[in-house]
């Protein structure tokens, strides 16, 4: 039986760590909670910001960089992600006075739902698996996260900056567009170079 290697553990552990982030968050608005919720997610966060630094940086250190390591890692991000922004965006779960609009957690899940089915096709068609991250999409990664935790923090932002939410949520929705743009013509190269003859 094969080992698990350090940098999957992490990534496991932060795939585990959903699950309590999710439930702080189904508790933004309870009042028994008095506000620790949005403090305990915005720890939580930062725990999973950390680890998924460590698990990228132990791969490569310790050379066990691997297709495991590559499906589960956006696994990972795009878990949390999803589950944020569908929380964040209903009027009783979300940040009070910050509610993420329906139009941004729409096209955020609808990119991650084409790049699924485009990732289907793709293995249908070439019999191959092509998980291939690129610019584009670490960098959406990048902005996705960065607008759910400007969310949470929304209600401890200073006046100048209390517009980074807005501005980061459609940022990140014009770059989810882009995205799949290019993730759609990366596949369509990649099913003319290893399309399987009929």
């Amino acid at each position: 039986m094969q080992k698990i290697s350090w940098p999957n553990r992490l990534t496991l552990s932060r795939i585990l760590l959903v699950g309590p982030f999710v439930l702080m968050l189904l508790h933004l608005q309870d009042p028994a909670w008095q506000g620790y919720a949005r403090w305990a997610a915005l720890g939580i966060f930062a725990l999973m910001a950390v680890s998924d630094a460590l698990d990228g940086y132990l791969a490569r250190r310790l050379h066990e960089e691997s297709a495991v390591g590559r499906f589960l890692d956006p696994l990972a991000d795009k878990l949390l992600i999803l589950t944020s922004v569908v929380i964040l965006a209903r009027e009783d779960t979300s940040v009070p006075g910050m509610r993420l609009p329906d139009i941004v957690a729409i096209i955020v899940v609808s990119k991650d739902v084409i790049i699924v089915i485009g990732f289907c096709l793709i293995y249908f068609i070439t019999s191959r698996s092509y998980i291939d991250p690129r610019r584009p999409g670490k960098w959406c990664t990048t902005l996705q996260l960065a607008m759910v935790i400007s969310v949470l923090l929304s209600p401890n932002l200073p006046g100048h900056v209390r517009l980074l939410p807005q501005v980061l949520w459609w940022a990140a929705s014009i770059m989810a567009v882009v995205t799949v743009i290019f993730y759609i013509r990366l596949g369509q190269q990649f099913i003319g170079q290893h399309e399987v003859p009929r």
